[in-house]
């Protein structure tokens, strides 16, 4: 059996590489969070929710460029349920005169007949209340997280699934402020996705350590973290490439309106995926895991005096 492992890939010969490049990954996203910041959108900063209604579908691109002949500007443009319904949203305050105008320079820029269907403002209280909300959520999630896997496996097993969902969410967030891609509800929705789609992953693959380490007489925390590895690496990549396909399709033929939320979950699935394996069990070595850690407690006057470790369940011997 030793002979079959040694013949595997050996994917903790490589943690301190991947260390070092996760660690630049989560500075470098930070830098350009702090240098160039989010680019919030109007669910965030505030501004006007336009709603147009026309005969026939027409092309996106015709509607950005009357809009921008008529001289608005940080708009965004796309359908809202069929290709007949277009919604306009931008950060300049206004009300149904707003609503109006935008239909008037529509009617005079176009010759397929327009309805006005609604025209709401939205304040920047709002949205100032959901940056505070979402920030909290998330720092809840994470600790949550910690709780409930530091009961159910191990506080170093706590530690090491919270730093890597961290890990995670700030890598995607680094790369909508480097590509200044727009920041909303949507996206928040896909982060906290992305949290649990990682957690999901990660929780798989400890699992399975902590039985290797019970069942298996293996003192090397190395090995044994890489047999878990070996042992649920194709469930970890027929799982991702399975959602990533959804996902490009979600991106290619889900309309503009879910396109970011589309692009987010890739991304993440796609961090979340590298850092179950190089971050998460790489951190589980570095915090010193060894079996005596996965050592179940013997129960007094069940267990016996003397007893060092429960026995293991029937149908994990059988494994």
């Amino acid at each position: 059996m030793s002979d079959t492992r040694t013949e595997k890939f050996d994917f903790m010969s490589l943690r301190k590489p991947f260390a070092i490049i996760s660690l630049l990954l989560v500075v470098a996203s930070i830098v350009v969070l702090g240098m160039r910041g989010l680019n919030f959108g109007l669910d965030f900063t505030g501004g006007t929710s336009v709603e147009l209604e026309y005969a026939e579908a027409l092309e996106l691109d015709d509607v950005r460029e009357a809009l921008t002949d008529a001289g608005y500007e940080d708009f965004v443009v796309q359908n809202f349920g069929s290709d007949t319904l277009v919604l306009i949203r931008m950060q300049e305050a206004g009300d149904d005169e707003l609503g109006r105008s935008i239909l008037a320079d529509m009617q005079n820029r176009s010759d397929i007949d327009v309805e006005l269907v609604s025209s709401e403002f939205v304040g920047s209280q709002v949205g100032d209340e959901l940056k505070e909300s979402s920030g909290l959520g998330m720092l809840l999630a994470l600790a949550v997280v910690l709780i409930y896997v530091g009961m159910r496996f191990q506080f170093k097993f706590g530690i090491a699934s919270v730093i890597p969902l961290a890990h995670d969410v700030i890598i995607v967030l680094g790369l909508f402020a480097l590509f200044q891609w727009t920041f909303d509800l949507t996206v928040l929705a896909a982060l906290l996705a992305v949290i649990g789609y990682s957690l999901n992953d990660t929780i798989v693959i400890m699992d399975r350590i902590r039985e290797n380490f019970r069942k298996l007489r293996i003192d090397d925390p190395e090995e044994t973290v890489n047999l878990s590895i070996h042992e649920t690496i194709n469930r970890t990549i027929n799982t991702s490439l399975t959602t990533l396909l959804v996902l490009m399709a979600l991106y290619f033929l889900g309309g503009e309106a879910i396109n970011n939320f589309a692009i987010t979950l890739a991304i993440g699935v796609i961090v979340g995926t590298y850092s179950s394996i190089y971050v998460s069990a790489n951190l589980l070595v570095a915090l010193g895991v060894t079996r005596t850690d996965m050592v179940v407690p013997p129960k007094e006057g069940i267990a016996g005096e003397g007893e060092e470790e429960e026995a293991p369940p029937e149908w994990l011997n059988r494994m």
